[in-house]
């Protein structure tokens, strides 16, 4: 398993290498998990059957990525949700219409079963939307495509739709980076501390992203009380991204190029009800806020964490605003879903396809 991942690792490193020259947005991430899915969806065994990446190597880089928005939280950061009030108000509705929104294209246009149609169009919570789909009998495959296909219409269509307003390009597209300026390994020890801490915090508290969140919540306490000086060297994060972004494409094998294109076509009903949403949202909050319209929307994007705090940056805005809205998202999305779970389980007969 381990030559495998660190093969899959290599082939989506220089797919990120690639996207980085083309300018995609979240190019190490994305362009690895295009070139990983494409791979294990045209040559299935080029990948063992059953494989799965090992867990606790994923952490690891999901914790460094934690790390980095975590450092972002300052003071002043925290003062300024004092006047976003409106905008948790905004989201705390938010969440459950886009979760309404997406469960009619997929029950109605997708013809999936209602298991299956809730928890691929959760708006938030990929690990979490998996896991609860297949205990309540969802198609794990459906609801494992649908999640990685919102996240990447999300980090592709909204970047690209604003660097086309602005006339340039826009957060990693546009050499943003939430690595911090000049770091080196001097901090090393220090980080790999923290993200271990962090880690663990995600699993015993059963934090939702808890891979994420844990970490995130651990480089924000660190740079509050200045205990640690969180300073991460920009190939560290673009290493994290392209194992990330490698270990989900090869979530795909099984797949057929059929049953991917109807589920791309679904995602962008879906990404694209959820985004005029939170367009309409962001102009009503806005004058409550004075908040600008485009960090609202950002804030109100259905996913891509990461690459919604880079576009801050490039909005001259502090991506610690941005990511707490998106952890506030993550987190009604997980209550959501475990309020829902239990009204949906289902037993599926032998032999049964989705739409039955």
């Amino acid at each position: 398993m381990l030559l495998t991942t660190l093969a899959i690792v290599v082939i989506g490193g220089i797919g990120g290498l690639i996207a980085k020259q083309i300018g995609l947005p979240l190019p190490y991430m994305l362009g690895s998990l295009l070139t990983t899915s494409v791979i294990t969806v045209t040559m299935p065994r080029a990948i063992p059957e059953g494989y799965k990446a090992p867990e606790l190597f994923r952490a690891i880089f999901i914790g460094l990525i934690g790390l980095s928005i975590g450092s972002r939280v300052t003071l002043e950061v925290l003062l300024s949700l004092r006047h976003a009030l409106p905008s948790f108000v905004a989201l705390t509705l938010l969440v459950p219409l886009m979760q309404w929104s997406n469960f009619q294209v997929f029950r109605r246009v997708g013809g999936y079963d209602r298991p299956t149609a809730f928890f691929s169009g959760t708006p938030g919570g990929l690990v979490e939307a998996m896991l609860m789909g297949e205990q309540s009998g969802a198609d794990a495959r459906l609801v494992t495509m649908q999640q990685f296909l919102r996240i990447i219409f999300v980090v592709t269509l909204l970047p690209v739709g604003l660097s086309i307003y602005y006339g340039h390009p826009l957060g990693s597209a546009g050499g943003m980076s939430l690595a911090a300026k000049g770091g080196g390994l001097g901090h090393l020890p220090e980080l790999a501390l923290l993200m271990i801490i962090g880690v663990a915090l995600g699993r015993v508290a059963a934090l939702p992203a808890g891979q994420l969140v844990g970490p995130l919540l651990i480089g924000a306490i660190a740079t509050l009380t200045g205990l640690v000086q969180i300073e991460m060297p920009g190939w560290m994060l673009s290493l994290a991204q392209i194992v990330i972004g490698s270990t989900l494409g090869a979530r795909f094998h099984g797949m057929n190029g059929a049953l991917i294109l109807r589920g791309a076509g679904l995602a962008f009903l879906s990404v694209g009800s959820m985004l005029l949403i939170g367009c309409g949202f962001a102009a009503l909050v806005h004058p409550l806020t004075g908040e600008p319209f485009d960090v609202l929307l950002i804030s109100f994007s259905p996913g891509g964490v990461t690459e919604m705090a880079l576009i801050a940056l490039s909005l001259q805005a502090n991506p610690a605003f941005v990511s707490v809205h998106h952890i506030y998202r993550i987190l009604l999305t997980v209550l959501m879903m475990t309020l829902s779970f239990k009204h949906l389980r289902i037993t599926k007969s032998p032999g049964s396809e989705p739409g039955d």
